[in-house]
């Protein structure tokens, strides 16, 4: 091959299988592999990076890189596959996205808005016009993927089913799929569906197509064809008016093998849109992966220097300097810990823990602001949100939910989000802290409201995924506040938060793991902030906590001193009152102490109860 000619690879990574093709400025396919599935969110690094190594052992010295993959959702994602393909490849070029626009990217046309109409094994629809996008459908086959070949075929299996049962009618199109399976009778599907896979199951899709001119058939695929119409004809509405001319892309093995399918769809999407061009895709999709290349290449090379495969994020982050931040400086006094004795370390540990709270303490005047402002969010019928990665989202979510059993609230009242979700919340999720747009997504799907605050916590005081729920709060208008443990924090004037709590703790024993001094921190802050907010609605009478929830024998215990603390009663009277009240302290308190007071002072108690 000739190395002074300039050579580009796409990939097209789906959920099936993965394609790529090598290709010349021509283009010319010079090469073409094929390999396994390629779906980003059912591969970890160590998978990722074989199968690109795989490619590369084909070619190794492109010009730019082109990648489109089914899962590929997130910046994070897309971060993930350029950090393996600069692993592989080195600095070339490259331009990651999601396999749905590589196969808009396959199907050159002069109309601006463009709907990719997918159905193979899933379905989705996903549109562009400009830098706008609309996407409908991808939900996977649990969630959605109406008209898909996997919905096709569980609809095909349970109509026959219902069918049978209904008129005891097996008709062609169970004979079929008993065939098509190697089954006997339809007993044997109940095993077969329970250990069947997704594509196992859409594999049946063509029986129905085979079949199409039983009635249940026909009536499965009538249903399949007006969803995925209808899913088109909505993604193009999010993009243009009706009477705006829209080019619609078939794609998919489901519409690209089965024409009379494909024929129904298109005329029920060209009622809808008089002005529409529907085609069929008319080459693979890693065609368009190739072209993204190109355009990766030439912007690379644009003035003369290669600008960088990061993709630029609307959400501001502040620079890290990990020379500045405490949290990244090594710590002088444990620089041979490995070489201590047990006690020794013991000891250092201790003695360095011991140094967190008179830091913290230093920040008082910042906490207190932060306080204020928490109490004052639930005084008026506003919600907390703690914001965080790591070990600081765990926190974050276990000072939330503590708060329900701690003083009988909502849990809506206090809520903890930590990137990546829940699974992040016992073991690490790649990536997910540096996505600054799933921050500001959640702020957007959980509901957060100018009422409440967001309270971020990242102890370098930059992690991506807070500062995206921060700037989304701000858009918002809902008060924000930034707990970390680097004051040496440049933060632009407008993107500061209304509160800044930044104790220096210094390096930690070890180093980075802020786990430690900066998890200590946290947490002490944290519990300043929740305990004192709910005494300031009225949650805590003295130093007792009235409106906890007895839901064990320990808590029942505690309320039964509680109420004989505040009224002086027996144990069996207390128990009794709190019995008659649903075991809520606060009317048990209130009932008891009703007995001994007149009118005035019973009003005065019920209000404080309240």
């Amino acid at each position: 091959m000739n190395r002074k000619r300039e050579h580009f690879i796409g990939i097209e990574g789906g959920g099936t299988k993965t394609i790529a093709i090598i290709s010349d400025a021509e283009p010319t396919v010079l090469y073409r592999v094929e390999l396994g599935p390629g779906n980003l969110r059912l591969l970890n690094d160590g998978e990722l990076r074989e199968m690109l190594g795989r490619i590369a052992a084909t070619f190794a010295n492109p010009h730019a890189i082109g990648i489109g993959m089914a899962g590929a959702r997130t910046e994070a994602d897309r971060e993930r596959v350029r950090k393996a393909v600069a692993e592989i490849w080195g600095s070339v070029p490259v331009a990651v996205t999601n396999d749905l626009e590589i196969a808009l990217e396959a199907q050159p046309t002069e109309i601006p808005t463009r709907v990719l109409v997918l159905s193979g094994t899933g379905s989705c629809c996903f549109g562009r016009r400009g830098s706008r996008e609309a996407k409908v459908g991808g939900w996977g086959h649990l969630l959605g993927d109406r008209g898909s070949g996997h919905d096709i075929a569980i609809n095909a299996l349970r109509e026959t089913i219902y069918q049978f049962d209904r008129n005891g009618r097996w008709g062609p199109l169970g004979e079929g799929i008993l065939r098509a399976l190697v089954l006997n009778e339809p007993n044997e599907l109940i095993a077969w569906v329970q250990r069947a896979s997704k594509a196992e199951i859409a594999a049946l899709a063509p029986v129905v197509f085979a079949t199409s001119k039983d009635a249940v058939s026909k009536r499965v695929l009538e249903t399949a064809a007006e969803s995925l119409a209808r899913d088109a004809v909505n993604c193009a509405l999010r993009l243009v008016k009706r009477n705006e001319p829209v080019a619609f892309v078939l794609s998919g093995s489901v519409l690209l093998k089965q024409p009379e399918f494909a024929k129904e769809i298109s005329g029920s999407i060209k009622k809808s849109f008089p002005k529409a061009e529907v085609v069929p895709l008319q080459r693979e999709a890693a065609w368009g992966a190739v072209e993204l290349a190109r355009q990766a290449a030439k912007g690379a090379t644009a003035g003369g220097k290669r600008k960088s495969a990061r993709a630029a994020s609307e959400w501001y982050v502040p620079e890290f300097r990990p020379g500045e931040s405490p949290t990244e400086q090594r710590n002088r006094r444990s620089m041979r810990f490995h070489e201590l004795s047990t006690r020794a370390m013991m000891d250092l540990m201790l003695e360095t823990e011991g140094e967190t709270l008179p830091a913290v303490r230093k920040e008082r005047k910042s906490i207190l602001a932060a306080v204020e402002l928490a109490a004052k969010t639930l005084q008026a019928g506003g919600r907390i949100f703690y914001v965080g990665a790591g070990t600081s989202g765990r926190l974050g979510i276990l000072d939330a939910s503590e708060c329900p059993p701690t003083f009988r609230v909502s849990p809506e009242m206090v809520q903890g989000i930590i990137a990546g979700g829940q699974t992040a919340i016992w073991q690490a999720v790649e990536g997910a802290e540096d996505d600054a747009e799933a921050g500001a997504r959640a702020m957007q799907f959980r509901g957060v409201k100018r009422k409440d605050v967001v309270i971020g916590i990242a102890a370098s005081g930059r992690t991506p995924f807070v500062w995206g729920a921060l700037g989304q709060a701000r858009k918002l208008g809902v008060k924000t506040v930034l707990i970390c443990f680097n004051p040496a924090l440049k933060i632009e004037t407008k993107q500061k938060p209304d509160v800044l709590i930044a104790p220096n703790l210094g390096p930690e024993i070890l180093t980075g793991s802020t786990r430690l001094k900066s998890g200590t921190a946290t947490k002490i802050i944290l519990n300043t902030i929740s305990t004192i907010a709910m005494v300031r609605i009225g949650k805590v009478v003295s130093n007792l906590m009235v409106d906890l929830n007895p839901s064990n024998v320990k808590l029942r215990d505690r309320a039964i001193r509680i109420i004989r603390e505040l009224t002086g009663c027996s144990a069996e009277d207390a128990q009794a009152a709190l019995e008659k009240n649903g075991w809520v302290v606060k009317k048990a308190w209130a009932a008891l102490k009703k007995r001994r007071l007149g009118p005035r002072q019973r009003g005065k108690l019920w209000r404080a109860s309240r």
